[in-house]
Protein backbone atom coordinates (compact mmCIF):
# COMPACT_ATOMS: atom_id res chain seq x y z
CA UNK A 1 0.00 0.00 0.00
CA UNK A 2 2.74 2.36 0.59
CA UNK A 3 4.02 2.21 -2.81
CA UNK A 4 0.69 3.68 -4.03
CA UNK A 5 0.09 6.19 -1.12
CA UNK A 6 3.60 7.78 -2.39
CA UNK A 7 2.92 7.69 -6.14
CA UNK A 8 -0.33 9.62 -5.32
CA UNK A 9 1.59 11.96 -3.34
CA UNK A 10 4.59 12.16 -5.79
CA UNK A 11 1.76 12.55 -8.83
CA UNK A 12 -0.36 15.09 -6.92
CA UNK A 13 2.31 17.75 -8.03
CA UNK A 14 2.41 16.22 -11.37
CA UNK A 15 0.13 18.30 -14.17
CA UNK A 16 -2.71 16.64 -15.35
CA UNK A 17 -1.89 17.38 -18.79
CA UNK A 18 1.33 19.17 -20.46
CA UNK A 19 -0.09 21.78 -22.28
CA UNK A 20 2.00 22.10 -25.69
CA UNK A 21 2.40 18.27 -26.15
CA UNK A 22 -1.21 18.30 -27.85
CA UNK A 23 -0.16 20.84 -30.40
CA UNK A 24 3.48 19.63 -31.27
CA UNK A 25 1.08 16.63 -32.35
CA UNK A 26 -0.74 18.78 -34.72
CA UNK A 27 2.64 20.50 -36.34
CA UNK A 28 3.70 16.72 -36.96
CA UNK A 29 0.35 15.35 -38.25
CA UNK A 30 -2.14 18.57 -38.69
CA UNK A 31 -5.03 19.08 -36.88
CA UNK A 32 -7.48 16.51 -38.12
CA UNK A 33 -5.19 13.87 -38.25
CA UNK A 34 -4.27 14.86 -34.60
CA UNK A 35 -8.10 15.04 -33.36
CA UNK A 36 -8.65 11.52 -35.13
CA UNK A 37 -5.87 10.11 -33.02
CA UNK A 38 -7.10 12.40 -29.86
CA UNK A 39 -10.64 10.16 -30.22
CA UNK A 40 -9.35 6.86 -30.69
CA UNK A 41 -6.56 7.46 -27.59
CA UNK A 42 -10.18 8.36 -25.42
CA UNK A 43 -12.19 5.45 -27.01
CA UNK A 44 -9.14 2.96 -26.40
CA UNK A 45 -7.95 4.56 -23.00
CA UNK A 46 -11.71 4.29 -21.40
CA UNK A 47 -11.82 0.28 -22.71
CA UNK A 48 -8.46 -0.50 -21.67
CA UNK A 49 -9.53 0.89 -18.16
CA UNK A 50 -12.58 -1.18 -17.82
CA UNK A 51 -10.53 -4.21 -18.59
CA UNK A 52 -8.44 -3.59 -16.22
CA UNK A 53 -10.88 -3.74 -13.61
CA UNK A 54 -12.03 -6.92 -15.12
CA UNK A 55 -8.60 -8.95 -15.00
CA UNK A 56 -7.45 -11.10 -11.88
CA UNK A 57 -4.26 -9.40 -10.90
CA UNK A 58 -2.81 -13.20 -10.80
CA UNK A 59 -3.40 -14.54 -13.46
CA UNK A 60 -2.90 -11.77 -15.56
CA UNK A 61 -0.46 -9.58 -14.54
CA UNK A 62 1.86 -9.65 -17.63
CA UNK A 63 -1.28 -8.28 -19.92
CA UNK A 64 -1.96 -5.93 -17.35
CA UNK A 65 1.52 -4.65 -18.00
CA UNK A 66 1.18 -4.87 -21.67
CA UNK A 67 -1.68 -2.42 -22.00
CA UNK A 68 -0.47 -0.16 -18.96
CA UNK A 69 2.34 0.12 -21.30
CA UNK A 70 0.74 0.43 -24.25
CA UNK A 71 -1.27 3.35 -22.01
CA UNK A 72 1.93 4.98 -20.68
CA UNK A 73 2.59 5.55 -24.41
CA UNK A 74 -0.35 7.02 -25.73
CA UNK A 75 -1.04 9.47 -22.74
CA UNK A 76 2.55 10.49 -23.27
CA UNK A 77 1.89 11.40 -26.65
CA UNK A 78 -0.95 13.59 -26.45
CA UNK A 79 1.05 15.31 -22.70
CA UNK A 80 -1.47 13.46 -19.56
CA UNK A 81 1.82 13.54 -17.64
CA UNK A 82 -0.06 12.11 -14.40
CA UNK A 83 -2.21 9.62 -16.03
CA UNK A 84 1.12 8.39 -18.28
CA UNK A 85 3.08 8.22 -15.07
CA UNK A 86 0.25 6.42 -12.91
CA UNK A 87 0.48 3.37 -16.15
CA UNK A 88 3.90 3.37 -16.17
CA UNK A 89 3.91 2.10 -12.19
CA UNK A 90 1.61 -0.19 -13.13
CA UNK A 91 3.44 -1.51 -15.74
CA UNK A 92 6.81 -1.53 -13.65
CA UNK A 93 4.75 -3.59 -10.82
CA UNK A 94 2.12 -5.43 -11.97
CA UNK A 95 4.19 -8.81 -10.90
CA UNK A 96 4.79 -7.21 -7.00
CA UNK A 97 1.66 -5.45 -5.99
CA UNK A 98 -1.32 -6.90 -4.15
CA UNK A 99 -5.03 -7.07 -4.90
CA UNK A 100 -5.90 -3.86 -2.81
CA UNK A 101 -2.64 -1.82 -3.83
CA UNK A 102 -3.68 -2.59 -7.23
CA UNK A 103 -7.28 -1.50 -6.72
CA UNK A 104 -6.15 1.56 -5.49
CA UNK A 105 -3.75 1.98 -8.34
CA UNK A 106 -6.61 1.80 -10.79
CA UNK A 107 -8.78 4.26 -8.86
CA UNK A 108 -5.95 6.99 -9.09
CA UNK A 109 -5.79 6.09 -12.99
CA UNK A 110 -9.61 6.30 -13.78
CA UNK A 111 -8.83 9.86 -11.32
CA UNK A 112 -5.65 11.23 -13.86
CA UNK A 113 -8.50 10.21 -16.88
CA UNK A 114 -11.11 12.06 -15.55
CA UNK A 115 -8.63 15.02 -15.06
CA UNK A 116 -7.24 14.80 -18.78
CA UNK A 117 -10.65 14.44 -20.16
CA UNK A 118 -11.93 17.56 -18.30
CA UNK A 119 -9.06 19.68 -19.12
CA UNK A 120 -10.20 18.99 -23.18
CA UNK A 121 -12.17 21.94 -24.73
CA UNK A 122 -13.67 19.30 -27.15
CA UNK A 123 -13.79 16.57 -24.92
Amino acid sequence: MFEVTVAHEELEAEPAREPHAYQALVREIGEDGAGEVREVFWKETCARLQLFRTLALAQHHAKIAREAHSLKSAAGTFGYVRLAALALRLEKSAEKLGDGEFRDLLDLMDAAYAAARALEPQA
